[in-house]
């Protein structure tokens, strides 16, 4: 079972909201900092619809190239 907070089954409503959970889930805050914070909601959005990750290539690759990048920076 997935971690809360972190949940591919948590809705997207909540997800896109930023909804407060007790404690703040220590991978979502580590991506917060990233600045792929959006690119990650919209694949987990995508996640919770589809249950398949492969109908959801296109938000995989852009959270992909958005961490890039950020690697490329540091």
């Amino acid at each position: 079972m997935a971690k809360p907070g972190h949940a591919w089954s948590r809705s997207a409503a909540a997800a896109a909201q930023g909804e407060a959970e007790e404690g703040e889930d220590p991978l979502d805050a580590m991506i917060a900092r990233t600045g792929c914070l959006e690119q990650h909601r919209q694949l987990q959005e995508c996640m919770a619809e589809r249950q398949d990750w492969r109908h959801c290539q296109a938000q995989l690759r852009a959270f992909g190239a958005c961490m890039a990048r950020r690697q490329q920076r540091e």
